[in-house]
């Protein structure tokens, strides 16, 4: 008798379970922690957005919008978009409003990929990308960086990788998990790398407006780079909005339509309390995002001496609100420093392995936490670091 075949898919079966929810759901059964683990701002969404929406609701807007989303909103993004970075969507044909970026880079690989095609993702890299390369039947190729590079993946390393099969490049910069950012110079070269090979940018640009240390460049701004670039954004990071689970997509109208295909049949629309809000957003919200981010500045100083001062070796992020600070020198593997950190001192992080093979040895810390808890966090990593050193020292002796 044969034996008996998975109800479960095999590429699903294959996908390991996401190693940020995995710390999420273990911190929330347990009391006094400081959690640095999930990318959440620790602000409430500004005052006048979540107004927008609660006066949306008793006017009565409760219905489904366009597949595409409410056409002022995407005029408001499209306007945006050019008065931010230089770039001009047609809102009609070129935005797709989308349920977070996580929708729009699901619907974008679905829309372009073929069985076999392989995309290009520089690691360390936001958890989702290998997996959703992989749901949507491609193959993902990790393109590794390090610390001796600032986390910054080079177009030499990129080109080594392609081959027939190569349909696309994932970037994310400002990155998570390390905060690196890639100037124009380094982004310029990808673009003539796109071009002579002919590939689709896939460009997570989520944490754009959280950029620290000089201007951000959009890549699609890039000359030629328009028609084979599909642009991420969204409201989740820069207006503190993630539960409201409102982006978009914006890019060439063949590409874009693809995904609104997929979007109709499947996710249909995004909240239209959510795209109220984001109008909001778009229209007023610069002056709290601004503030907002000034705070972030501060407090990624202040993480980042403190880590260095401990012990941790820590690159200074040029963006997005996340350390990677180095944790070899405990004689720990990042798995073992999480999870004991975690259980001796309540201080929850992330693994860099949660992040591909680049994150080997370091451990993600978000700072979008008030100075209070970072404070308090930095003096329980203390004593943990300390012990570890002490463990280490013991076995050398």
């Amino acid at each position: 008798m044969s034996s008996k075949r998975s109800r479960v898919a095999e590429v699903v079966q294959s996908i390991p379970p996401s190693g940020i929810r995995r710390f999420f759901d273990i911190v929330s059964q347990m009391e006094d922690v400081i959690s640095l683990g999930v990318g959440e701002p620790d602000f409430v969404t500004p005052w006048r957005i979540r107004e927008a929406a609660i006066y949306s609701l008793e006017r009565g807007y409760t219905q489904y919008t366009s597949n595409w989303g409410l056409l002022e909103l995407r005029e408001e993004i499209a306007r945006l978009l050019g008065r931010r970075y230089g770039v001009e969507y047609r809102p009609e044909g070129e935005v797709l409003v989308t349920v977070g970026v996580s929708e729009g880079l699901d619907l974008a690989l679905r829309a372009i990929l073929n069985p076999g095609d392989e995309v290009l993702i520089p690691e360390p890299c936001y958890v989702s990308y290998r997996p959703c390369t992989a749901f949507a039947g491609g193959v993902p190729v990790p393109i590794g960086s390090d610390a001796s590079t600032g986390f910054r993946v080079r177009a030499e390393a990129l080109e080594a990788a392609i081959t027939p099969r190569t349909r696309a490049i994932l970037i994310n910069f400002p990155n998570n998990p390390t905060g690196a950012t890639l100037r124009r110079p380094d982004l310029e070269k990808i673009a003539a790398l796109a071009e002579r090979h002919d590939l689709i940018v896939l460009s997570d640009e989520i944490y754009a407006e959280l950029t620290y240390d000089g201007a951000h460049t959009c890549f699609a701004s890039l000359p030629g780079m328009q028609n084979r670039t599909i642009l991420f954004n969204g409201f989740s990071k820069a207006y503190a909005m993630t539960g409201w689970r409102i982006a978009y997509a914006a890019g060439p109208p063949d590409l874009i339509g693809a995904m609104t295909k997929i979007h109709q049949y499947t996710m249909l629309c995004a909240s239209i309390t959510a795209q109220k809000a984001a109008l909001e957003a778009c229209r007023n919200g610069d002056q709290e995002m601004e503030a907002m981010v000034a705070e972030y500045e501060q407090r990624r100083r202040f993480f980042v001496k403190g880590l260095n001062e401990i012990g941790l070796e820590t690159l200074m992020p040029e963006g997005a609100f996340y350390v990677f600070p180095s944790i070899r020198s405990t004689g720990l593997s990042c798995e073992e420093f999480a999870e004991r950190l975690l259980m001796e001192e309540r201080v929850a992080v992330v693994p860099g392995t949660a992040f591909g093979e680049g994150g080997v040895g370091h451990v993600r810390c978000s700072y979008a936490s008030s100075i209070e808890n970072i404070r308090e966090a930095l003096v329980r990593m203390e004593r943990f670091v300390a012990r570890c050193r002490e463990r280490v020292a013991a076995g050398a002796a």
